[in-house]
């Protein structure tokens, strides 16, 4: 295995690390809040670039948006709504 490749998964977070700050941001009363905010919130400390890791994989996967200001939940599960844009329909 080559030193880059062992490196990559030295950083690489786990299954449980990704749920736990899923899971964070799902349920925060706030809705912008900041690295070090979320940092502080996680029932367990997180490694920085793990959490980098994390956050980029929840923004492509369209469930938070970040921005300067923060981040912020945005995926919705409510399969009407899911419809009516996967459709075009305007509400």
């Amino acid at each position: 295995m080559s030193q880059i490749y062992k490196k990559e998964l030295e950083n690489s977070p786990t299954l449980n690390t990704v749920l736990m700050v899923e899971n964070t941001l799902k349920s925060m009363e706030e809705s912008v809040v900041t690295v070090a905010e979320l940092k502080r919130k996680l029932p367990k400390q997180v490694n920085h670039n793990s959490l980098k890791i994390i956050l980029q994989y929840l923004e492509d996967s369209n469930k938070i948006a970040a921005s300067l200001k923060g981040i912020t939940w945005i995926h919705n599960t409510n399969k009407n709504l899911r419809t009516a844009l996967s459709k075009g329909l305007e509400l």
